[in-house]
């Protein structure tokens, strides 16, 4: 069956009322927490897996993937309007879109991010649906030692492009790692790292150490900040429409930030981020008014918008069809999908096949939405900035507690007195996640440890058995070796990207801004 025929099918599903209510709540919802300052997709997401655990399959993965979507789209309003990027891929954003806010164009900037990000997402999703089936064709044909290899280039991936230093990132990984060897082993049956308590034969619930690292562990280091005073926001005024000008310096930036942000957001250690910065530097080159940059260019806006939102597309191409997660948002789906007894990877197409192209199509669906709502609601969307902090952090620290309760009911006693476990662990996994980020640890490597550490451990011991240990059999084939070289060039590769791209936008960043 061809990719038209597999898509058509994927949005008769993606069309059905209750999957369109899901995207609905999703591309809202993203929208809502890119605005705000400090909250973004992957904590959203991390929030929402003990909300959802039993509720439909499809239904809650497209509402994850329009969170997604719906966070890259309102992350321009706070970059834009309040010059203070919530990701590292709205840096750039906020360094033209601030501009021409301060001067009176908060309107065009804002609607030049929304359209290209439309415009980029509808490729990018077209994209995904043709490079998908290739690469699981290719993946198909993966034994035991491939698919090692290939978690090795998962591992060397997340820990060399999260955070600003390779050796943290691998830190990270390793708590992860160390995490994922308690519980029952796979091979032997026998219990390890437990301490004698049945409450971790299971392991450690991928859904508790999430929503701890990336909700409570955000919330303890906002309380630890004490921030004071408070940020303006620059109003909307005029017109949110775009002139003829300002269309014919746009549609060009949209189109090449498109082709720079897919495929880099399909590599492993590429990224939002790294494609944002090179689609800046590209509309900097190419632009017939080059010395509006860092005054206020529009190109400066609309290039980068596109790249970052292309880009989340470009990430679903290693995430469904290796089940290779590239970005902490994309930790966090693989983390969705494995709480539904489902792993991402090329067996999944052949085995639910219906559940992934209705979650391509209903990207298509996301972008449509997306549009209508952010242009018409920008007020609503300027008006959450104006939520206290405290309320917002309160907040997800009680739906945090509820949801992990839901999630995990079981108990322990402490003398006399019944204690909660999926609480106790949520707290002391959330004072983990604010001491990784005290000192500068990234947060994703240790999810990503913790969920693919077991498949890698199952993989390489299968694949010694086979070769009655052997180590060699992990270099047996072709496929294997581009696995190891990738798995290097992981390592080597974000490092280069940062020194050439990120490293010059960011000293233009910091001397604009003085």
């Amino acid at each position: 069956m061809d990719t038209f025929s597999l898509l058509a099918q994927g949005l008769l599903v993606a069309m059905e009322p209750s999957n369109l209510l899901y995207a609905l709540i999703g591309v809202t919802l993203g929208t809502a927490v890119g605005v705000l300052p400090g909250i973004g997709p992957a904590l959203t997401v991390a929030l929402l897996l003990p909300v959802t655990y039993k509720l439909d399959p499809a239904g809650s993965l497209i509402m994850f993937a329009g969170i997604y979507y719906g966070g890259m789209y309102g992350g321009s309003t706070t970059s834009i309007l309040l010059n203070t990027p919530g990701e590292s891929a709205s840096i750039v954003t906020a360094l033209e879109g601030n501009k021409m806010a301060k001067s009176g164009r908060a309107g065009p900037a804002l609607a030049t991010a929304a359209i290209g990000s439309f415009v980029a997402g509808l490729i990018a999703t077209l994209g995904l649906a043709f490079v998908a089936p290739s690469v699981v064709k290719f993946a198909l044909s993966f034994g035991p030692s491939e698919y090692f290899a290939l978690m090795l280039l998962a591992f060397m991936t997340v820990s060399a492009a999260f955070g600003e230093s390779t050796l943290r990132g691998i830190t990270s990984l390793f708590i992860g790692l160390a995490l994922g060897l308690i519980g029952i082993d796979q091979l032997t049956g026998q219990a390890r790292l437990t301490f004698g308590m049945p409450n971790l034969f299971d392991g450690i619930s991928v859904t508790t150490l999430a929503v701890a690292l990336f909700a409570i562990g955000e919330t303890f280091t906002v309380v630890a900040q004490r921030a004071t005073g408070e940020d303006k926001v620059e109003t909307v005024r005029g017109s949110v429409w775009m002139s003829r000008e300002d269309w014919r310096r746009s549609w060009v930036p949209w189109l090449r930030g498109t082709a720079i942000g897919f495929p880099i957001g399909a590599m492993p250690a590429g990224g939002a981020d790294v494609s944002s910065f090179l689609s800046y530097s590209a509309e900097k080159n190419f632009s017939k008014h080059p010395e509006e940059f860092g005054t206020g260019a529009i190109e400066g806006v609309a290039g980068p918008e596109a790249a970052n939102n292309a880009s989340a597309a470009g990430t679903l191409v290693p995430l469904l069809t290796l089940g290779l997660p590239t970005t902490a948002t994309a930790a966090i789906m693989l983390a969705g999908f494995q709480q539904f007894g489902l792993q991402p990877g090329p067996l999944l197409f052949a085995t639910n096949a219906p559940l992934v192209w209705g979650l391509i199509a209903s990207l298509l669906v996301a972008n449509f939405i997306l549009l209508v709502l952010n242009l018409p609601l920008i007020g609503l969307w300027v008006k959450l900035l104006s939520i206290p902090k405290p309320w917002l952090y309160a907040g997800i620290l009680v739906f945090a507690t509820l949801g992990t309760i839901g999630a995990d009911g079981s108990t322990f006693f402490l003398g006399p007195v019944p204690v909660s476990f999926g609480l106790l662990l949520l707290m002391l996994f959330g004072v983990l996640g604010y001491g990784l980020r005290r000192f500068g640890y990234p947060i994703a490597p240790v999810v990503v440890g913790l969920i693919l550490g077991p498949m890698a451990e199952k993989s390489l011991r299968q694949a010694l058995q086979i070769s009655q240990g052997d180590p060699m059999a992990l270099f047996h084939s072709w496929i294997a070796i581009l696995l190891w070289v990738l798995a290097l060039l992981a390592v080597v590769l974000p490092l280069y990207l940062r020194a050439r791209g990120k490293g010059r936008m960011l000293a233009q960043f910091a001397t604009d801004e003085d």
